[in-house]
């Protein structure tokens, strides 16, 4: 059975986990909301005394965000923010395209009572959004976490591993996407609330239309972000 890793911008609660799981939780939250830019050199020394944890590990979480490539390590080089260009995000998302479609039905179709009561409440969640300023820092970060909620209760609630686990890597990946052009994206509200007739039909367990709907998400993400990408090349300093 494989790792499921969670997806969002929430930090790590210090007091849990074992020292390997903060660490990791700790430094893919800095890598997810830029504060380690793409590019960026990730100081192990810093990082330690920053956490208060030994060398070890730190090093796991590594190798572990290595794999989600998230880092890249490059020997006597360091360990750097793994960069995003056009190609790159053309990949993830035809990767997001297909599985977000594919879980969005498997969750229609599988839901327990336990994840429809999750779903609901978060739908509830969803109609709040107008509340939110999402041109406030702290308030656009309440929208990326909603954001990582709902993918997550929809992908836990497909009971197959290796799906959650799957989505929630890519999901992280693209996660980093917002981050680098949120301030630019025009409707970062619309792309939040656009989950509304997602969960309904997920609801509903009208799985084709959940599919449909899901699919047609991540395009739209795709396209939001392209048109601003397109504005900005290159996306990261150039390789080490």
């Amino acid at each position: 059975m494989p790792c499921v890793s969670a997806v969002g911008t929430r930090p790590p609660d210090p007091t849990t986990g074992s020292l390997a799981e903060r660490a990791y939780y700790a430094l893919r939250h800095r890598l997810l909301t830029l504060v380690i830019p793409p590019g960026g050199l990730i100081q192990e020394d810093r990082l330690c005394a920053e956490l208060g944890l030994g060398r070890t590990p730190v090093r796991e979480a590594i190798k572990r965000l290595e794999a989600e490539h998230l880092v890249v390590v490059y020997p006597r080089r360091g360990t750097f923010a793994t960069e995003m260009d056009i190609a790159d995000h053309a990949l993830i998302a035809d990767v997001r395209r297909h599985l977000e479609a594919l879980a969005a039905e498997r969750a229609a179709e599988q839901m327990t009572r336990s994840d429809e009561a999750g779903l609901r409440s978060l739908r509830r969640d969803i109609d709040a959004i107008d509340s939110i300023d999402s041109i406030d820092p702290a308030q656009r970060d309440a929208l990326m976490l909603l954001d990582g909620r709902l993918h997550q209760a929809i992908y836990k609630a497909t009971h197959n591993a290796y799906l959650e686990t799957t989505l929630a890597q890519y999901y992280n990946l693209a996660l980093r996407l917002w981050y680098v052009f949120i301030e630019r994206l025009e409707d970062v509200h619309g792309h939040v609330e656009g989950h509304a007739g997602l969960v309904d039909a997920i609801l509903a367990r009208d799985g084709a239309t959940a599919r449909a709907l899901a699919a047609r998400h991540v395009e739209d993400f795709e396209r939001a972000v392209l048109e601003v990408e397109l504005q900005t090349i290159p996306l990261t300093p150039g390789r080490p």
